[in-house]
């Protein structure tokens, strides 16, 4: 057995162990016949009442974070091609099973088997919390607080309320998993940051319905019984009311402006409102308390270190190098990156302009390759909203430097959709962007001679002739290396609101290439924990929770617990949980930041020199389809991409059609784009009898 086989079996059989013990945690034996052997092996002392919960469910996630970061550390040193194949033929068709679509309907959108599995024993698991933990509170009723003259429904209805908001805890312990964008846990499962948003919503979704069930409940309690005075009650040895119902209140305005309608119109209302999880958590976890709290701390830590680690990445300036403006309000920027950083096609880069936000960030996906342009990253936007279109007039004025800070890139382990035996690739608008990185990748691969290339149908939906020139950024800027006939391209382009090719002579349909001023307070895009980043994320990981344990102990074998046993006080309630929120994030900070600005150093230095050179002067020409002379038109790559497309006026692209007449045993086929378009594709690939066709599911839509 493989060292990277070796390490994967580990994780796994931690990862079941763990979750074996959520299933184990709502019995009445766990509660009262184990738990009590449990906290005696816990010195009050050192750690505390959260000791058996930071044992059972935090350290047995952070050990595979942990073991995580080196088994992607080797995989990268051993994958050497992305074309090596390291499965069987039988472990492949099965892995294409679980991601062949098995429902696409409503909100849900697309939903493999694998997705549906994962849906389902999720909701099992809640609803397993849920109903234990409500029988257990029936079979061992408590009656304080007054409640023994109450009547016996009203017991129960405050007893299914208060088990809602435990069914809810455990949703918390996996909603901040999927958000992890440097995570080590994700690709052990085969999954990126970016496809598990899907999970982030739907678990949010649970959050949302079980708090609200859980809130509502408890109003209408003190209701019955006279007690709305308890809404108000901020014990300093038990639950807080008010800080429930306040982060009740956060997450509420998170939920209602999340929907996907929201997030496309008005993405600042989502974004901006969406930073309310900070203060949502917060109170959450004083709501809670210290021990519960533990459940749901390896989710939050994790996210917390990325979440620092990318607040310190996005502190400098990335080096601007060159736009290339489109007609049809499309532009590419490429930044200047060190060769340190690498990415696999379709990952994207998070960027802010401090000049038209310094608090948004958008996500774009990289068109540039990097084996074809290792100094280099692009990204193309196409403008729709505010942001965007006040950075394309500020890009479209007479600047020579513009300010940007970046996150990432973030993106796929792997690229095995590239070892199908043909690729169809369908976009409609500016979905074609991640695309752009694929066909890249195969012109590298095609001209360095490293594997057969599949054959690529692209199928392209646009509103415009003038959108014909987003096909120019199927190769780079600079692209008289670029050899397209060691590859089988084939593109159909569909131009759905024009019946007729523009004139030759319009002077709209043009291409500008604007070059930008180097600047000493700009450099390149860097690695966030240079080269060796996995084995920086494991330093980082394990010598970060160490020193929160410590400290965790000295401060409550020293001031709490003298306080709480010591003494006939109770140690607050809130001030408790607030040392551990604290510690966390002190320990984060002090150790990240010393790894963090260690491999700054060793890479910034020779990064960050700007020579004083002379920049180009804007370059305006036509598009390749449009005619007419210019440097790109006597560009033997830009004619062959003409050469190897045809475009249809006034019509839509009949995607059942196309996609059942392709032959061949392996075929791969990605939708990017409208929902509906993905939806239509979907359709077609789970069903239709069409078994040679494998829908490689990628979200491309936050």
């Amino acid at each position: 057995m493989s060292s990277l086989a070796l390490l994967k079996l580990i994780c796994t059989v931690i990862f079941l162990g763990w979750m074996v013990v959520w299933i184990l945690l709502p019995l009445e034996k766990f509660k009262y016949n184990w738990l009590p052997i449990l906290d005696k092996n816990f010195n009050p002392s050192y750690i505390g009442a959260q000791g058996v919960n930071l044992f059972l469910l935090t350290f047995p996630v952070m050990l595979i974070s942990v073991l995580g970061c080196i088994y992607l550390h080797i995989k990268n040193k051993n994958n050497d091609s992305s074309f090596k194949s390291t499965n069987n033929t039988s472990s492949k068709k099965h892995k294409t099973m679980l991601r062949r679509p098995l429902l696409v309907m409503g909100p849900l959108g697309v939903v493999t088997t694998m997705e549906l599995l994962f849906l389902i024993m999720g909701i099992a698991l809640v609803c397993w919390h849920f109903g234990h933990y409500y029988y257990v509170s029936v079979k061992h009723p408590f009656m304080g607080h007054g409640r023994e003259h109450q009547k016996k429904w009203q017991i129960t209805f405050r007893t299914v309320s208060l088990r809602l908001g435990y069914a809810s805890n455990i949703s918390w312990a996996f909603v901040f998993f999927p958000v992890i964008r440097l995570s080590s846990i994700l690709p052990l499962f085969g999954m990126t940051y970016e496809s598990s948003i899907k999970y982030h919503i739907w678990i949010g979704q649970v959050v949302m319905i079980t708090s609200a069930l859980h809130s509502a409940g408890f109003f209408i309690y003190w209701a019955i019984v006279n007690t709305m005075s308890e809404a108000l009650a901020w014990s300093k040895t038990h639950v807080s009311n008010i800080a429930g119902e306040v982060s009740w209140v956060f997450l509420i305005a998170m939920w209602i402006t999340s929907f996907a309608y929201t997030r496309r119109k008005t993405f600042e209302v989502f974004f901006y409102t969406h930073q309310l999880y900070t203060l949502a958590t917060l109170f959450y976890v004083i709501h809670i308390g210290v021990s519960w709290t533990m459940q749901i701390l390896p989710g939050l830590y994790l996210f917390t270190l990325d979440r620092y680690l990318r607040f310190l990445q996005s502190r400098s300036n990335a080096r601007l190098l060159s736009v290339r403006v489109l007609p049809g309000g499309t532009l590419e920027m490429t930044f200047s990156k060190g060769r340190g950083v690498r990415y696999n096609v379709t990952s994207s880069l998070f960027v802010c302009v401090p000049k038209i936000s310094s608090l948004q960030w958008h996500p774009f996906t990289v068109s540039s390759n990097d084996n074809m342009e290792p100094d280099k990253i692009s990204i193309v936007l196409k403008t729709g909203g505010t942001w965007t279109n006040k950075l394309y007039n500020e890009i479209s004025s007479s600047i020579d430097r513009l300010e940007v800070s970046v996150e990432g890139p973030y993106g796929p382990a792997s690229t095995d959709f590239l070892k199908h035996d043909s690729l169809v690739l369908i976009s409609g608008g500016s979905g074609i962007t991640p695309f752009v990185s694929i066909i890249r990748e195969l012109i590298h691969q095609s001209n360095t001679k490293k594997g057969p290339t599949p054959k690529v149908v692209l199928i392209c939906a646009f509103k415009t002739a003038a959108d014909l020139t987003m096909l120019d950024l199927l190769l780079p800027a600079e692209s008289t290396s670029a050899d397209l006939s060691n590859i089988h391209l084939e593109i159909q382009v569909y131009i759905t609101r024009e019946d007729a090719p523009p004139a030759p002579d319009n002077q709209t349909m043009v291409v500008q290439t604007k070059w930008f001023k180097p600047s000493p307070l700009d450099s390149p895009i860097t690695p966030i924990l240079g080269p060796n980043s996995w084995l920086c994320l494991c330093l980082i990981i394990s010598s970060s929770f160490i020193l929160f344990l410590v400290l965790l102990g000295l401060v409550t074998q020293y001031h709490i617990y003298p306080i709480d046993k010591g003494t006939n006080k109770t140690y607050h309630f809130t001030i408790w949980v607030l040392w551990d929120v604290f510690l966390m994030c002190i320990s984060i900070i002090f150790i990240s930041s010393i790894v963090f600005l260690k491999q700054k150093r060793k890479i910034g230095l020779e990064e960050k020199q700007v020579k004083n050179v002379e920049v180009p002067s804007a370059i305006t020409s036509p598009g390749s389809w449009f005619g007419g002379g210019g440097g790109e038109l006597e560009s033997l790559p830009y004619q062959s991409l003409v050469q190897a497309t045809q475009v249809h006026y006034g019509g839509r692209p009949n995607v059942q059609k196309i996609l059942l007449d392709c032959k061949g045993e392996d075929i791969g086929v990605m939708a990017s784009g409208p929902r509906g378009l993905r939806h239509d594709v979907a359709r077609v690939c789970s069903g239709c009898g069409a078994t040679n066709l494998n829908f490689e599911y990628l979200s491309f839509n936050w």
